[in-house]
């Protein structure tokens, strides 16, 4: 067992922990008592996390003196509907849930999506606990208190900010997980160093394929996870800087909304976003081209797409990407928001002033890869 790990995330009234590391699920258990008064643990488990880890987890609470009350989701971006929290909600009110007590999400990034966002409308807002079941849930969407549905129009279109109390994230439990979404949870860990901490990157290109296990992977998403707590602490509702978090976003979503149903991984769709977005950077002359190849090399080393035409699910139009990234939630006056470089760990923000220029620049992507 590795040494655990403990992230703050600063925010007034409303700081939190993430634990981090193996073990960290029966560690953080006894932090839970005070956040269920009554003895008792809504709890929102993925079935299959549960089918995984449910012994685990119940003996974890048992253990603390708590009552599992378990409302069983099958997890997947299908989940995030507004039936879906609807459901959640009522069984919620049914089982007595009062606003002292919290629910817990056990289980991926939309099953953390779909309890906070239920959480968050509770009786106008029950407390909320994480506990993420996969790299990609650890490292990004369990910090940050960004919660929500997808609707007709897209991905993530609603939802609240409603912030955790806290975060056990037991890198023991990814033991269950296929290569695949490794490797997708990773791309958000490559994001953090491709945004703003050159030398964190540095160190992940240095690592390769090593980056994805043991305490190095422990090591890497701690790092991912002070980092993007540094920016939800300066920027907790997504005013100015934390925007930059959706580094490979801004393709990366379109393509999910296009692909076909099941076939394409958020993180892929990430990494291969993040690709497009330093590549188009050079095209504006921002960027220096060996920066780019750099992000290129180190997605493909550890298994991860560097462009569109490397993504499953297609085939992919770029003017269809393109009128998707037009309805992104970022976007201001009209503008697609696009989060480019000017080199590794030095992004910002900028309207796009061309979409004919970006659509042909997909296109050539799509065709060339």
């Amino acid at each position: 067992m590795s040494e655990l790990i403990t992230v703050p995330v600063a925010l007034g009234e409303r700081s939190y922990d993430v634990i981090i590391g193996d073990g960290a699920l029966e560690t953080g258990m006894d932090r839970l008592g005070p956040l269920c008064p009554r003895r008792r643990a809504f709890i929102a488990a993925d079935a299959a996390a549960l089918a995984a880890h449910g012994k685990r987890l119940r003996a974890g609470l048992n253990a603390a003196g708590l009552e599992p009350v378990i409302f069983e989701i099958e997890g997947g971006e299908r989940a995030k509907t507004w039936t879906g929290v609807e459901r959640l909600v009522e069984a919620l009110l049914e089982a007595g849930i009062e606003r002292s007590e919290c629910l817990i999400a056990f289980g991926g990034g939309t099953i953390g999506d779909l309890a906070g966002f239920a959480a968050a409308v509770t009786k106008r807002g029950v407390g909320f606990v994480q506990i993420p079941t996969t790299l990609l849930a650890q490292v990004d969407s369990s910090v940050g208190g960004k919660t929500g549905i997808n609707t007709a129009s897209g991905k993530n279109l609603a939802g609240a900010f409603h912030q955790p109390a806290l975060v056990i994230a037991d890198t023991g439990l990814l033991a269950s997980l296929p290569e695949r979404e490794i490797r997708a949870g990773y791309a958000e860990i490559a994001k953090a160093g491709l945004i703003a901490d050159a030398e964190l990157f540095a160190r992940l290109e240095s690592a390769g394929a090593g980056a994805l296990t043991g305490d190095a992977l422990t090591r890497a998403a701690a790092d991912a996870v002070a980092f993007k707590a540094r920016i939800v602490a300066e920027d907790e509702r997504e005013g100015g800087v934390r925007a930059l978090l959706n580094l490979g976003h801004t393709f990366g979503h379109a393509f999910e909304a296009e692909a076909a149903k099941g076939a394409l991984v958020h993180g892929e769709a990430v990494a291969a976003g993040m690709s497009l977005a330093f590549r188009y950077s050079v095209r504006l002359g921002v960027c220096p081209q060996a920066e780019a190849d750099r992000v290129d090399a180190h997605l493909r080393a550890v298994g991860l797409p560097a462009s569109g035409a490397e993504l499953p699910g297609g085939p992919y139009q770029a003017d269809r990407l393109v009128a998707r990234m037009g309805s992104d939630k970022k976007n201001r006056g009209g503008a697609i928001t696009l989060i480019l470089a000017r080199a590794v760990g030095e992004a910002y923000i900028t309207p796009c002033e061309d979409a004919a220029d970006l659509a042909a620049f997909l296109d050539e992507d799509l065709r060339t890869g």
